[in-house]
């Protein structure tokens, strides 16, 4: 790269509307340092050959996004004990042509709720999903002292995800369906629900998992989608009383312990969640 600059890419498919360079760039320029955060479309199958590419142009680091995060295990060259724990990663750091995988996921999701509610030791968690941020919020919440519920559509998924838990935590966590008679049961008894999945983000902002009628007013309500803010998710759970808690504090508080690993720095959190409001116009 000319003049020094350090290049850092987000690798996902759709990266369209991320607000992850926006996050990333103000931060950069806020600390003067020279460096430069770009998106980067990647299919599945290119994969591979985007990581070469990545080792010989020595890239500095990447995030992982959607439907990457657990694919990108095996192109790296060794994971740190965020990613070992759920076999996800979301975080890469290139340390002299070695690529070092973390996953921020779990922590950036547990801060911004434990920012609105408090400690969730002893609260009922129901996530939804089971791919690479589910994996890495419910390690989390169940590390933090939650009673985890998973639900999807693939049992397989959701019981390699039971099996991480189990073998890192020694903790059980619970499986259900991703059908309504089974999942409006969980919820009944739960604390809290989260969204982990993409149903709801742009372009198909109409789509939910959940309606009202599954939802109780003593409940809170967590999706990581973050574009839209207001989901129609979090719009359900205002018609059923419920507390709401919007993606963005996940998404910046992920990208925040990101900026840090890449750059050693303290990130200026403030600045990057105003970034990141006023790229959404808010």
């Amino acid at each position: 790269m000319k003049n020094n600059v350090k290049l850092f890419l987000l690798l996902g498919d759709p990266v369209e509307g991320t607000l992850s360079p926006a996050i990333h760039n103000s931060a950069f320029r806020t600390l003067g340092l020279n460096n430069i955060y770009v998106p980067v479309k990647v299919q599945l199958d290119n994969l591979p050959e985007i990581v070469e590419a990545i080792r010989n142009l020595k890239v500095a680091g990447f995030n992982v996004t959607v439907p990457h995060k657990v694919s990108i295990i095996g192109l790296l060259d060794k994971l740190d004990e965020s990613a070992s724990s759920v076999q996800a990663v979301n975080t890469v750091v290139n340390r002299g042509g070695k690529l070092v995988g973390y996953n921020t996921d779990g922590e950036g999701a547990l801060q911004n709720i434990q920012s609105k509610i408090g400690p969730v030791k002893n609260k009922r968690v129901v996530i939804l999903g089971a791919g690479g941020a589910a994996r890495a919020i419910a390690y989390s919440m169940a590390k933090a002292g939650a009673d985890v519920t998973v639900a999807n559509r693939t049992p397989a998924r959701g019981k390699a995800l039971a099996a991480i838990i189990r073998k890192r935590l020694r903790k059980k966590i619970a499986l259900t369906p991703l059908r309504k008679p089974a999942l409006k049961k969980s919820i009944s008894s739960a604390d809290i629900l989260i969204n982990a999945t993409t149903v709801g983000m742009e372009p198909k902002p109409n789509e939910t998992l959940v309606t009202a009628d599954m939802l109780h007013p003593k409940l809170v309500v967590n999706d990581i989608v973050y574009k839209p803010m207001r989901t129609k998710l979090l719009k359900e759970a205002e018609r059923a009383g419920a507390k709401t808690i919007d993606g963005l504090g996940m998404l910046v508080n992920q990208a925040a312990i990101s900026f840090k690993i890449w750059t050693r720095s303290e990130p200026p959190v403030k600045v990057m969640s105003s970034a990141a409001r006023k790229t959404l116009g808010g």
